[in-house]
């Protein structure tokens, strides 16, 4: 190439290529600190539920009642950390037992939603017609009955247990996916991508699978989160209330419902699953808050400024000065 050619063009074959200079999702979750805290504590808690079952083995239901009402020290070693209950079982190992329970119902009972709500919604947006006022009906009727109530009447007519929780809280949660997606749907099918997939003679469910769902999903997501801090929260309820997990299963909210007798004299017993229900939700959600800024191209540019410190005052002008 000869230098007139390369003033020209400007582009040489040595000329590196042009690089992304898009933070990483990494980066931008570095930048923000309460979501970073966040994360961490969700992580920390799915590592509990997953793997700590083999670390405390029969720990969670062993009794000791020259044990009971133990107070937090550190001379019990690692399961004395946190004290013991009435029983004079550990409160480290009944935490750890309760993380496993309560997350095998909240998430189970999300995702079945997320599936069932998003496709149905999809579905009825892209077509629009019959099809959507049928399932927008459908999601009305749902939301028409309180879900806690609902839960509370199916539970005491049928016995209650981990299946029957999920089935009922993600039955009653799909409205919610299925409105949101029929309204990103709605929105897409319009598209002038929508309108060339369509034109090429491409199926509906290929252009739902391959070019609306990949948008609508991050708002799916970000939903799917703040849900799961709702659906743990009514798993709680009801195992408070004596019909949701029931013993010799633990929950974070059965452990409050056994302990509140004893809030004055053991307040460790109530306190301390209670601050995990807390933590876990609202990591949660400040989690959901920011994934909801980082997927979406017209805010995440938030999240690529710098951290600057204002300052305490502002300087007052010198003729101002007495």
């Amino acid at each position: 190439m000869t230098q007139a050619e390369t003033d020209a063009s400007g582009v040489t074959d040595e000329t590196p290529p042009a690089r992304d200079h898009r933070p990483s999702r990494w980066r931008m979750l570095g930048r923000d600190r309460a979501a970073a805290v966040g994360a961490v504590v969700l992580t920390l808690v799915a590592l509990v539920a997953l793997f700590g079952r083999l670390l405390i083995g029969d720990r969670a239901q062993r009794q000791d009642l020259d044990a009971s009402l133990r107070p937090p020290s550190l001379s019990d070693g690692v399961y004395g950390l946190l004290g013991t209950d009435v029983l004079g079982r550990s409160m480290v190992a009944r935490l750890i037992e309760a993380a496993a329970t309560t997350l095998s119902v909240a998430v189970p009972a999300v995702l079945c939603s997320l599936a069932i709500g998003s496709a149905l919604g999809l579905w009825a947006g892209y077509h629009g017609g019959r099809r959507e006022s049928v399932a927008m009906r459908v999601a009305d009727v749902i939301l028409s009955f309180p879900s806690l109530l609902i839960a509370v009447v199916v539970l005491y007519v049928f016995s209650p247990s981990a299946l029957n929780l999920v089935l009922i809280l993600a039955v009653t949660r799909i409205p919610v996916y299925l409105r949101t997606a029929r309204a990103e749907a709605a929105e897409l099918r319009s598209r002038l991508f929508v309108d060339a997939a369509r034109t090429f003679g491409t199926p509906s469910h290929l252009i739902i699978y391959r070019h609306v769902l990949p948008i609508a999903l991050p708002t799916l997501l970000t939903v799917a989160t703040l849900d799961f801090c709702f659906v743990m929260l009514t798993e709680s309820s009801l195992s408070f209330l004596g019909i949701g997990i029931q013993p010799p299963d633990v929950s974070w909210g059965l452990m409050v419902a056994q302990g509140r007798q004893y809030l004055q004299t053991a307040w460790w017993i109530t306190v301390l699953p209670g601050l995990a229900i807390v933590l876990t939700t609202v990591s949660a959600t400040v989690l959901a808050a920011w994934a909801r800024i980082a997927t979406d191209p017209a805010q995440r540019w938030r999240l690529t400024l710098p951290r600057k410190r204002r300052p305490v005052q502002a300087p007052v002008p010198p003729e101002m000065i007495p």
